[in-house]
């Protein structure tokens, strides 16, 4: 995996650069649809390369290890193979669906036990073995296998907790050197900051991963409950830290204001399943603010859902056919509000990094929060 800069804003530290996979090229910032069990909810593989334009997705590696299973996907020839995705693809490590597991699991050093929340059957992740796991799945980026911690946290456990995840990722560094992919394409390891909201464990954790000299670094364990104005806070000490000349990627953000504020701290990469889950229950983001089709106003409402988009999808339908979709119930209606919220999000990113390499991304980036902040 090769990451160029492009271009860096002046008044900010936001950045454009390009990620370049052996399955294309990533133009950053970059927002990346969550296709938690190999999809994207709601949304067919077309549509996200023809409406969404996303240039990669997600895949989650304790859902597709549960379901469908590795010799399911190693028997298509990987996720690529399996769900028909040719872009690239990052899968995480489950790390964070063993913390949102609490009642089920015990960590340990060699790693952690959990219950199946499909079966209760009982499996363990280890570092290495979430090395082998990815591997078979055949993402071109891979998460190291860390601890999530919960917010707020005691700062003790939240120490103890960073101490392992370094521990731990020496172990998948060292498995994931030792192996190769299956099937002929390179992939690439993303270590994840840790320590919680403490800023003397978010300094060490970002000087320890950056140490590894990975190909990029993700920061984790952040919008996880805590205030906005300290995930920024975190963020921002984060960024400074890890390496200008690698990509740095916020895990689970967010919202549009949290994506936009995160751009200018210097972050390249998000993903979040906010845009689609909020579809499903009628919450649209648009460029002009925030509709909930629910609401009686949009009923006789015939204009485009979001006209300055572009694209098929949000041109096509007016708001007042969407409306009636969700308040029908009709699964037609979760489809377009998905399409539609991914469509916004990528174009959100791509209209910042337009702005970045003109050298007018603050200002633009102060109205669009505005914008994208208000309820209509």
């Amino acid at each position: 995996m090769k990451f160029n800069l492009a271009g860096v804003d002046k008044q900010s530290k936001a950045r454009a650069g390009e990620i370049t996979t052996d399955h294309g090229v990533i133009e950053t910032p970059i927002f990346m649809p969550v296709g938690t069990a190999g999809s994207v909810k709601a949304v067919h593989q077309r549509e996200l390369k023809d409406d969404v334009q996303a240039q990669i997705i997600l895949g989650n590696t304790y859902h597709l290890y549960l379901r469908p299973g590795l010799e399911v996907i190693e028997a298509a020839g990987g996720l690529h193979k399996f769900n028909g995705w040719d872009k690239p693809i990052l899968t995480d490590s489950g790390g964070y669906q063993v913390y949102s597991l609490s009642g089920t699991r015990k960590i340990k050093e060699e790693g952690v036990t959990f219950k199946s929340h499909i079966d209760g059957s009982k499996h363990i992740f280890s570092p290495e073995g979430v090395m082998d796991i990815q591997r078979t799945i055949g993402a071109d980026i891979m998460m190291a296998f860390d601890e999530c911690t919960p917010y707020p946290c005691d700062y003790e456990y939240a120490r103890k907790s960073m101490e392992m995840t370094h521990r731990w990722l020496k172990r998948c560094c060292d498995r994931f050197d030792a192996t190769e992919g299956k099937y002929g394409y390179s992939q690439t390891l993303f270590p994840i900051v840790q320590g919680s909201t403490y800023k003397d464990l978010r300094v060490k954790s970002a000087e320890t991963i950056a140490s590894y000299e990975r190909e990029g670094n993700a920061i984790g364990g952040l919008s996880v409950g805590e205030p906005a104005e300290m995930m920024y806070e975190h963020t921002e000490i984060v960024c400074d830290i890890l390496p200008k000349d690698k990509p740095r990627y916020l895990m689970g953000v967010g919202t549009p204001e949290n994506i936009l504020e995160g751009i200018a701290l210097g972050v390249d990469m998000f993903d979040c399943v906010m845009p689609t889950r909020n579809a499903r229950n009628g919450m649209l983001f648009t460029s002009e603010g925030i509709l909930n089709m629910r609401n009686e106003k949009w009923k006789n409402d015939h204009s485009p859902i979001d006209p300055n988009l572009g694209g098929y999808n949000s041109t096509f339908y007016s708001k007042a056919y969407l409306r009636h979709l969700i308040t029908s119930k009709e699964i037609l209606g979760a489809q377009i509000a998905s399409i539609h919220n991914l469509t916004f999000y990528l174009w959100l990113v791509k209209e910042a990094r337009k702005q970045i390499l003109a050298g007018t991304f603050v200002d633009w980036k102060n109205r669009m929060v505005k914008k994208v902040t208000q309820r209509l």
